[in-house]
């Protein structure tokens, strides 16, 4: 009962100085006449402020996304700035179309205004590529973006970059956190009622502008696109940027064309998710394009689809976001790119031995752009997420519009040979080896369950998987020379192919994620079928055997 107590203290205090008359309505209603289970829940600790920033569900109290935690979270920030010697400075804000999302955004600028730091609104609603290429491009201290990305419709998120153009990494996210911490009533925090600047379309121009250069003059440009937003922010952007690069404009999937934050026609709002592409299939089948590209609702990831037998316009394949990445990098690599290929430890090695073969630079970093972005020498980055960096110095992190540009010039140049994305992708496997990828996920309601796993996988891990030893198991906790810690498991496997697996929960969503890899040697492209065959083979039999390893 005193625990019910403390907590019914902790609402009435929260009530009391949330500025927000929709979520002060709510608690209201949970107040009156009381909902312990709820209140509990929303009232049993903070939203953790870390390298992805914020992220939840919104709604009332300290464990939701609302305004109350979103003001706190940019005095916070502001502070932090400060202390490093940027008062003064301009910090670059940008906001999706999802709900609160502009209201989050006005209440960050009012703080670092307040807080006398200087502050810029992107002009509406636009794509995160757009706020992190306007940090660089403005020269501002720091950016925030309001953004749940391809969370369900009742997230949102506030995702921080520093003045590099790249997120947050430690130890700035647990600087940021202190002072967050450290502050008092929510009365303290001086709020603006004005003083910021809201910028005009002359920011989106200056952005398509450098989107433009990721392209070779005069390369063909005679590709046909259908074009998914997914009810996101990237549909008016990505037209405008095709248009202006000189192709065709996309069709767009009609009914996930505009904005909308319930996302009603996806289960969850990820080309990733089973059902997200349906209507794009759909479309396809009646104006057969040559490829299909999809952005999730921020357009920071980009998807692509290929006609899978029988020609254009009749059935339809998802590229794997590893296949889509070992496109770009062949690509960049024709092109004449130079510099260091990087990629997250949960990709596919692949870009490993295409890099090799360039004589280019190669790296790993743990999964996220926040590091992929900050490796020396960056040319080119992706992970299997289907987030791709094809111009780093423009923008420094995952752009889901730049990549669909270069996917798009690539798809026709080889229309224009008489090839196609799925035969390059047929020439690699010959000349580097077949490299098949998959992912077992497990999306959980019990985060408890995520954490036992882990810990069976570390006190008795496997020595065998699919019929393949395990020549190596490594704790990716311990870190290393070229790796931070991490929470994470990975085993590599040889016998009659070579093997990886890799397993950890999920920095965004409730899911245990294990991400495979099998390589089979190809002496021709006569022997692809059969590589296939028993890469997929090879595949099935680890998922079946990890998730009896892992218990899940």
């Amino acid at each position: 009962m005193t625990q019910h107590h403390d907590v019914i203290a902790q609402a009435r205090a929260w009530l009391a100085e949330d500025p927000d008359p929709e979520t002060r309505e709510e608690l209201a209603q949970l107040l009156d006449p009381g909902d312990p289970a709820e209140l509990a829940d929303r009232f049993s600790g903070t939203l953790q402020f870390g390298t992805a920033g914020l992220r939840g569900e919104l709604g009332a109290g300290p464990m939701r996304m609302n305004r109350a935690v979103v003001i706190r979270a940019a005095a916070g920030l502001a502070a932090y700035l400060r202390r490093e010697g940027h008062g003064g400075g301009l910090v670059v804000i940008g906001y999706d179309a999802r709900y609160k999302s502009e209201d989050f955004a006005r209440d960050t600028a009012a703080v670092m205004v307040g807080a006398g730091l200087r502050a810029a609104l992107l002009p509406r609603p636009l794509p995160t590529p757009v706020l992190a290429f306007a940090i660089r491009h403005l020269g501002a201290v720091a950016g925030v973006t309001v953004t749940a990305s391809h969370n369900p419709p009742r997230d949102n998120g506030y995702k921080v970059y520093l003045g590099d153009g790249s997120q947050i990494v430690p130890p700035a996210d647990t600087g940021i956190a202190g002072e967050i911490a450290a502050i008092g009533s929510l009365a303290d925090v001086a709020r603006a009622e004005g003083g910021w600047d809201i910028l005009g379309e002359e920011i989106v121009e200056a952005y398509l502008a450098r989107a433009e250069t990721v392209l070779t003059q005069g390369s063909p440009r005679e590709v046909r696109v259908v074009h998914t937003a997914l009810h996101g922010v990237g549909g008016d952007t990505v037209s405008a940027a095709f248009v202006r690069a000189g192709f065709p404009a996309p069709v767009a999937v009609a009914e996930q064309a505009e904005p909308d934050p319930d996302f009603p026609t996806v289960a969850f709002p990820n080309p990733e998710e089973p059902g997200a592409m349906d209507l794009a299939y759909a479309t396809a089948r009646a104006v057969r394009p040559d490829i299909i590209i999809a952005n999730d609702p921020d357009a920071d990831r980009c998807a692509v689809a290929v006609p899978d037998g029988g020609g254009a316009g009749t059935g339809w394949r998802m590229l794997h976001g590893d296949e889509v990445g070992a496109l770009l990098a062949a690509h960049l690599v024709r092109k004449g790119a130079t510099g260091t290929f990087a990629e997250s430890i949960v990709s596919s090695s692949l870009l490993g031995r295409i890099a090799a073969a360039a004589g280019l630079g190669y790296a790993e970093t743990l999964t996220g752009f926040k590091w992929i972005a900050r490796v020396p020498g960056l040319r080119y980055g992706y992970e299997e997420a289907l987030g791709y960096c094809v111009d780093p110095e423009g923008v420094r992190d995952k752009d889901g519009i730049t990549a669909a540009l270069l996917i798009a010039e690539l798809a026709a140049e080889l229309k224009a040979a008489g090839r196609s994305l799925t035969g390059l992708l047929d020439e690699l496997a010959v000349e580097h080896g077949l490299h098949a990828t998959d992912q077992l996920s497990v999306r959980v309601s019990d985060l408890s369950l995520i954490a036992a796993a882990m810990r069976r996988l570390r006190e008795a891990p496997p020595v065998s998987l699919a019929g393949l030893a395990v020549t190596s198991a490594e704790d990716l906790s311990e870190g290393s020379e070229a790796l931070p810690p991490t929470d994470g498991l990975r085993y590599r496997l040889s016998g009659e192919v070579d093997a990886r697996v890799i397993v950890r929960p999920s920095g965004t969503e409730p899911k245990l994620k294990c991400y495979l890899e099998v390589v089979v040697p190809v002496a021709d492209e006569g022997a692809l079928s059969a590589a296939r065959e028993r890469a997929a083979g090879v595949l099935a039999r680890l998922k079946s055997d990890f998730a009896v390893a892992a218990g899940i």
